[in-house]
């Protein structure tokens, strides 16, 4: 890893009245230095399986219940401010469809060479976003998250910062769609840079699921950098450029080495380490940690859901008749176990509370 990181780790948390007291303590590890030791508790865009993703209601709620770094993904505004939205089409994270002064606002663009039709977020200023409120994205899913509908603004990522820095966790942002933001002229990577680079942050990593951007930023930055990994298809810089490499040459023995030269971490789906048959189940482990470890690269996994339809097969509950049974809590505390007993340094969880106490008990 290029720098030591100062890892906060939320030893209580308490939810009262909607505000939230919080304990912190401060641990040193960095890279090779954190082997053996437990795996960070990334809050996955917040805790957003108890608030709707990407607000700081999400996130205030992830650092009470002991998350060490929360994550925003990154896009831009038209007047290049950099917001935390899952993606820039904000039709399914936000009330923009209620706002009939935004009507005409609506089109359909090419992100990553798929139509997409919806509003974006590069075609509404800050000041215009903000009037927006956001919602929960998936609330058959999450019915309860839907209380918090129109409650919160869409922050930015300078509020993101500055509301981590007030408690002590990291930030680990992830640019979303870099190609298609150089394409329009809003690059992500400056104002990123900028803002962390202002606030002096020094507990960040770096995400992107492409790589130009990353060999980029490693000459600019000697903040951690992480190699996001699907379970298939390529980077879409790669895509762009006509190559047909994909993620599965990325993780070999050679991809690896690769990826070392400009990267620190491995941020990989779940299946990339336990992989699952036809059917959702669980098989053998693979080599992926073992072989990045290796070439001096962390692995995190993404992402710990607690729902049985986001678990694999066998680590699901009750009965599948009941028109709940999808929604229901599986034996996520069990995937848990199974993911760090895989050797991880870090794990994206919904809920990040759920995948502390794992974590503390497996410590004890």
């Amino acid at each position: 890893m290029k720098i030591r990181r100062l890892l906060a780790t939320v030893l209580s948390g308490v939810l009262a009245g909607g505000t939230f007291a919080v304990v912190l303590t401060q641990i040193p590890p960095a890279s090779a230095e954190r082997r053996g030791q437990a795996p960070l508790v990334i809050g996955h865009r917040g805790a957003s399986a108890l608030r709707p993703e990407h607000t700081l209601l999400s996130y205030e709620a992830a650092i009470a219940i002991g998350a060490d770094y929360i994550e925003p993904d990154l896009v831009s505004t038209k007047d290049h401010v950099l917001v935390a939205r899952h993606e820039n089409e904000i039709s399914g994270t936000t009330d923009v469809a209620r706002h009939p002064e935004f009507a005409d606002r609506r089109t359909t663009k090419t992100i990553d060479g798929r139509p997409v039709t919806g509003w974006f977020t590069e075609d509404f200023t800050l000041a215009e976003l903000k009037t927006l409120r956001a919602k929960e994205r998936v609330p058959d899913l999450r019915p309860d998250n839907t209380a918090f509908d129109g409650l919160a603004e869409i922050p930015t990522f300078e509020e993101v910062v500055r509301l981590a820095q007030r408690h002590g966790v990291g930030v680990i942002p992830e640019t979303k769609h870099p190609t298609y933001f150089d394409s329009i002229g809003l690059s992500l990577e400056e104002p990123l840079l900028d803002v962390l680079n202002r606030y002096r942050v020094r507990e960040a990593y770096i995400q992107s699921f492409e790589t130009a951007n990353l060999r980029d930023l490693s000459k600019k930055t000697r903040l951690p950098l992480v190699q996001l990994v699907t379970f298939g298809g390529a980077p879409y810089d790669w895509v762009a450029a006509g190559s047909t490499r994909t993620y599965d040459d990325m993780v070999t023995p050679a991809g690896l080495r690769e990826v070392a030269e400009y990267a620190d971490v491995i941020g990989a789906d779940t299946r990339r380490v336990v992989p699952q048959d036809a059917e959702g189940r669980t098989t053998q482990p693979t080599s992926l940690v073992r072989d990045a470890h290796r070439r001096g690269l962390d692995v995190h996994v993404w992402t710990v859901r607690n729902e049985n339809s986001q678990l694999p097969a066998d680590y699901r509950l009750g009965d599948p008749a009941n028109p709940v049974h999808q929604r229901a809590t599986g034996d996520v505390m069990r995937w848990i176990s199974t993911l760090v007993a895989q050797d991880v340094d870090g794990l994206f969880c919904d809920d990040p509370g759920m995948c502390r106490a794992v974590v503390a008990r497996l410590s004890a």
